[in-house]
């Protein structure tokens, strides 16, 4: 998808060149910080998606809406939640306050691309193209909205996949959200104690209080075994 950003925050223009440089299935055309400039350029031009400020001077992203003569999909960008509705009725796709965590903007990303073709799934969308964790030894990074974040693999309980992410559980009693599939983080860490156990969880063996049945106790979560992972995981620990 051809999209440009349109913000009069610089900074917020830089992050969301980031973001779209993450996501194979978006293509940056231009980038504008008032949107007076940018309708002769939205109208001779096809874009498929605009990422738009709603409150900038002199001109903003509603009066740019009402002015242009192309209608492309619409995410609005904002500090702002009062303009939701007027937003939404406007015909945006979606609508993100800032700060913009990166798993909210790809959100948003999927339900313009599912607007665009809605006979596409999710799974036809790319996620990100952002490089696997660096692994060293007993520690890895990876990236959590605007950082990357150190994580020990000791201090790690268990990795819960969901659907655009995956939740890292930690002895701290916190998680860290990044954006990365679990068989990559399979790979990464079957030698470093770690076993996949369902289609969903990835364990940290360490940390397994008992195992009860078709399940594992792992500080107070009980974790299914699913069939298709039990034989090698009960390997791995030698039952």
């Amino acid at each position: 998808m051809k999209c440009v950003i349109i913000d009069d925050e610089p900074l917020a223009v830089e992050l969301l060149e980031d973001f779209v440089k993450k996501v194979d299935s978006l293509e940056l055309v231009n980038t504008f910080n008032n949107a007076i400039d940018a309708v002769s350029f939205i109208n001779q031009n096809n874009i498929d998606l605009i990422f738009l400020d709603i409150q900038m001077p002199h001109f903003s992203g509603i009066d740019f809406l009402n002015t242009i003569e192309k209608k492309p999909l619409v995410i609005f960008t904002t500090a702002y939640s009062d303009y939701a509705v007027e937003g939404f009725n406007l015909g945006a796709v979606d609508y993100l306050v800032k700060p913009i965590p990166f798993h909210r903007f790809l959100k948003a990303v999927v339900r313009a691309q599912q607007a665009s073709n809605p006979s596409a799934s999710v799974n036809q969308i790319p996620a990100e193209n952002t490089p696997a964790p660096e692994i060293d030894q007993d520690f890895m990074f990876v990236r959590a909205e605007y950082e990357n974040v150190k994580l020990n693999f000791a201090d790690i309980l268990f990795i819960e996949g969901l659907k655009d992410y995956v939740k890292i559980y930690t002895t701290d009693n916190k998680f860290t959200l990044t954006l990365i599939s679990l068989i990559k983080l399979e790979n990464l860490l079957s030698s470093k104690g770690f076993s996949r156990i369902h289609r969903s969880y990835i364990i940290n063996i360490k940390h397994v209080k008992s195992i009860q049945k078709n399940k594992v106790l792992i500080s107070d979560k009980r974790i299914p075994i699913s069939e298709s992972y039990k034989n090698s995981f009960f390997e791995k620990i030698n039952l």
